[in-house]
């Protein structure tokens, strides 16, 4: 009874504060600022710090597998929402396909910039020192080797030089956006009194508890691991896609082409 009485207080409070019109309005403008002033905190933080190493654990099992997560978590929640509003499986899949169209916009940037690294940068092979026998500089002198792609120059300890994006911060942008525009409609869905168990609530709540720690790797990555500019590019993208399905293709309303908004055919009947 104490449980279920404090997830209904936490959920509540969280589905106030994502449903907030200032929250939905300017969460991409804290995430602009974490962009452009995140890697300030370099300056500060320990390169000591267990989140300095990349083998960290959160690095591994999340942020390597981030679509995959945000995609089990997301589509659970939309699934066992819209059904529960609407029992209407046309209804389920409809939202869902708001997913499908996202992880297709990230698979389709993830290969593009793939084309595009591979077609501007080259690789490069550390020597261990100079040709002439003397001490080595204090930066080693490189050697080109031609015909490679990034993968498999990285792949055999060499160095990679060329124009990259973080993809990275590409998908933590666009998941937290993603997660933001999908959980603000439990709110909504409350006030007017939609069936709500603790299945959904559970759901909503690791959303929220996801969301969190996507906002927490990718200030990590900022702090600890600053590239500027290629971070600021992939969160530009990030900003963009979300911009472009959010709010361009999806205002226009449910149809055979178009999946609508959040919450179109829960709180209305669009």
């Amino acid at each position: 009874m104490i449980l279920t009485s404090a997830l209904v207080v936490l959920t509540d409070l969280a589905a106030m504060l994502l449903g907030h019109k200032m929250f939905r309005r300017h969460f991409h403008l804290l995430l602009s600022v974490l962009l452009v002033f995140g890697p300030a905190l370099s300056l500060w933080v320990s390169q000591y710090s267990v989140f300095a190493r990349r083998g960290h654990f959160l690095y591994r099992v999340f942020l390597r597998s981030g679509w995959g997560w945000t995609c089990l978590l997301v589509g659970s929640f939309v699934l066992v929402l819209s059904f529960s509003g609407r029992r209407s499986v046309l209804l389920s899949l409809r939202h869902l396909s708001r997913l499908l169209a996202a992880g297709g916009l990230w698979l389709g940037f993830r290969k593009v910039l793939e084309v595009l690294g591979n077609a501007t940068g080259s690789c490069y092979e550390a020597l261990a020192a100079a040709p002439d026998g003397g001490p080595a500089s204090s930066q080693p002198l490189l050697l080109l080797r031609e015909g490679e792609s990034r993968a498999e120059c990285l792949g055999q300890g060499m160095q990679w030089r060329g124009y990259e994006v973080s993809e990275d911060v590409l998908l933590l942008c666009l998941c937290c956006l993603l997660l933001a525009e999908e959980t603000a409609v439990f709110g909504a869905y409350l006030n007017v009194g939609g069936a709500s168990g603790a299945p959904l609530r559970i759901l909503f709540l690791l959303c929220v508890l996801l969301m969190a720690l996507w906002l927490f790797l990718l200030l990590c990555l900022l702090a600890y691991f600053p590239q500027f500019p290629t971070q600021l590019l992939g969160g530009a993208l990030g900003c963009l896609s979300w911009r472009g399905l959010y709010q361009g293709w999806y205002p226009l309303g449910p149809s055979w082409c178009c999946p609508g908004r959040p919450g179109s055919g829960l709180l209305s009947s669009g």
